[in-house]
Order: structure tokens, then C-alpha cells, then sequence
């Protein structure tokens, strides 16, 4: 087989990788390469160069929300059922896609003392009414506004509202800052106490699991939820979401009235379709406080 040859057929096997390693071989053939420079080094190098392999689907865990239809369905049910084409485990599935869109608060006081005097600064209402606006010319049929209770985001909440009326607003304690996990490298700016990660940790992996999973089996329609909530909370959730490591949250930064766009699939698959998007305020107007 000639060298070209060789070189083509690689290609189409193995990618550019496979390419270097014929071309060495057959360099280290013809002696091109000299006696500092041998073979086995240069496959080393090839090989020291290549990216970590991609886990594999087995890597996923389908029933990550504990709603996967064949859990839902008790254990003496499906024995006597058979496969997971049974009728019980048919009727458990869901039919609905859930989009959920996570808003960050706008800009607000940082000297305030305590919460209720941590309100939003002239410049973040207007954060919140670009932010209401995008959402509005989505022309989205939105279910329901949840909004942390802290005054930051309800304030912010409040704006948006404006924009799409008829939409129910609903408060939840869950949905507060917070330190979810120790952070993974560590940041010399920010070290909360070990008790405080064990809190607020709790609270908000108890709000992933709250609002973040796929349709209830009786759910005919797609929906579309709005929260709005805090920097912390909304990386910790597409962490969790997509299965990445959650330690690895403080690695995303936000901008402040930013939209990240979760899909939920009535299969329990995962979409992130933006994360923290804010291209639809001027830029002089994006802040990340």
C-alpha cells in the first residue's frame, strides 16, 4: 500500500490523529527521523496530545429526576406487567416538554444593610424591563413567574411582570441565595463557612428538586415557566441539570437580568438553549453585581 494511500485510509478511519501517527511511521522508515528523535517519542508526543475521550451514554442516568416511567410504576405491578411496554408503565410517561427560564436579578444595592434595604438601583429596573420585554417578544404562552423571596428578585420579578399579564406570580423561600457546594478550584475571594454550605446546600438542591424535572405524566401541553432568582442558585441547577459536575458552578459568571433557557424532554434529556443570555440589553447597561 502506498504512503498516500495509507495516509487516506487513516484519514477516513481515525481523523487528523491517525494521520500524524502514519506519517511518523512511515518518516521513521525512511529515516527521516535522527537518532534524538526515534519513533516511540513521537507516538508518545501524538498520543500525549489527544483530548480525554468523551464519556460514554452509559454515563448518563436517565431516571436523574426519580421520574423515569418504569420507576413510577410499584415493583409488583411490573413484575406482573412484563416489559416496559407495559400498560402501567405507558400511561406514566410523559407527553409534555417543560422549558424553564432562569433569570438572574438585576443590579441592586450591595451597601444596603440586611435585604430589605438591598433594593434594586436605578440602573437594574431598567435591567428588569429590557429583561421583561425579551421575554414578551418571545411570544411564549408563559404558565407561571416564581420568584425568590429575597427583595432583589422580587423586585425584579414585579418588572417583568408588567410585560406579561395574566401570568400568576408565585414567592418561594427555596429559591434564596445561597452557597449550594464548595466550589471546585477553590477562589480566594469568596470562603464561606463549612456550615453554611451544609444549609444552604440542602435548600437548594431541595429547589432543583422542586422545579427542575420532566412533566408530570398528566401534563398535555408543553410549558413554559419563568424564575427568577440568583446567580448561585441558577448555575447550581444547569449543573445538576446537564449532569455536569456541580462543583464546578463558580466556573460560569453571569450578567445581571440574564436569561438561561433549560428544555426538559418528556424523555428526561436535558437541553441547555442559553445561558445567561443578556445580547438584548445595550452594553452599557449589563452588569454582573
Amino acid at each position: 500500500m502506498s504512503f498516500r494511500r495509507a495516509i487516506s485510509l487513516a484519514c477516513g478511519i481515525a481523523g487528523g490523529s491517525a494521520v500524524l501517527v502514519c506519517a511518523a511511521v512511515a518518516a521513521d522508515k525512511h529515516g527521516y527521523f535522527g537518532e534524538r528523535c526515534r519513533l516511540r517519542e513521537t507516538l508518545a508526543a501524538v498520543h500525549a496530545a489527544q483530548p480525554p475521550a468523551w464519556p460514554t451514554a452509559n454515563g448518563w442516568d436517565n431516571n436523574w429526576d426519580k421520574r423515569d416511567p418504569s420507576s413510577m410504576v410499584n415493583g409488583k405491578r411490573r413484575e406482573s406487567s412484563g416489559d416496559s411496554g407495559s400498560p402501567d408503565v405507558e400511561n406514566n410517561k410523559p407527553k409534555a416538554t417543560r422549558h424553564i427560564f432562569l433569570i438572574r436579578h438585576s443590579q441592586y444595592n450591595l451597601k444596603g444593610d440586611g435585604d430589605k434595604e438591598r433594593i434594586l438601583t436605578p440602573l437594574g429596573r431598567e435591567q428588569a424591563e429590557y429583561t421583561g420585554q425579551r421575554l414578551a417578544m418571545l411570544g411564549l404562552k408563559y404558565d407561571v413567574l416564581i420568584h425568590s423571596s429575597m427583595t432583589r428578585a422580587a423586585e425584579t420579578a414585579n418588572i417583568i411582570s408588567k410585560y406579561l399579564p395574566g401570568v400568576e406570580l408565585v414567592s418561594c423561600d427555596l429559591l434564596r441565595e445561597g452557597a449550594p457546594i464548595e466550589p471546585v478550584p477553590p477562589v480566594t475571594h469568596w470562603k464561606p463557612e463549612a456550615v453554611q454550605y451544609h444549609e444552604d446546600g440542602a435548600r437548594i438542591e431541595a429547589a432543583f428538586r422542586r422545579y427542575i424535572h420532566r412533566a408530570d405524566p398528566k401534563q398535555k401541553e408543553d410549558s413554559y415557566e419563568i424564575i427568577v432568582c440568583h446567580a448561585n442558585v441558577i448555575r447550581y441547577f444547569v449543573c445538576r441539570a446537564l449532569q455536569f459536575p456541580p462543583e464546578g458552578w463558580l466556573r460560569m459568571g453571569l450578567n445581571n437580568g440574564s436569561i438561561t433557557w433549560l428544555t426538559i424532554r418528556p424523555s428526561g434529556r436535558v437541553a441547555l438553549r442559553a445561558l445567561g443570555d443578556s445580547g438584548f440589553m445595550p452594553p452599557d447597561k449589563l452588569t454582573r453585581t
